[in-house]
């Protein structure tokens, strides 16, 4: 299946619907497949499910049948950085779907198209919550 995303006012995400591949058998046919749905000219962008931060990923199973997310092989199936949301904006410029900025520290990595707090978030396992007055990783308990 085909992901698109119709962009509105400021290239701001206001949906975003499947389409089957049969019909969506290029970014171009399934555009004018939506904008015959909709009876309208609106501009849709392709978007990709599994990619995030420039990285294309895929399912596979591990050693005990546990399905694991993995980056695929195929890194040519990645693209506009990550998938798009309502109320994400469309960068034109960057070719990519951005996610609005979550705290006003944060600053957006030009490379991967996503936000990035001041401070490292901890890997330890536990669960963090941003605080943007003490520009820290709070421990939720």
């Amino acid at each position: 299946m085909a992901n698109f995303a119709k962009l509105g006012t400021g290239n701001i995400i206001e949906k975003v619907v499947v389409v089957s591949n049969d019909i969506a058998t290029t970014e171009q046919a399934g555009v004018e497949f939506l904008q015959n749905l909709y009876g309208d000219r609106a501009a849709w962008k392709q978007t990709s499910f599994n990619t995030r931060g420039g990285v294309h990923f895929t399912f596979t199973t591990d050693e005990n049948n546990n399905n694991i997310i993995v980056e695929s092989e195929d890194q040519s199936k990645s693209f506009r950085k990550n998938f798009a949301g309502i109320g994400y904006k469309y960068d034109q410029i960057r070719d990519a779907f951005i996610e609005p900025k979550p705290y006003p520290s944060w600053t957006l990595n030009e490379t991967t198209c996503l936000w990035e707090p001041p401070v490292v978030k901890p890997n330890d396992g536990q669960i963090y919550s941003w605080n943007e007055t003490n520009q820290t990783w709070d421990l939720i308990e």
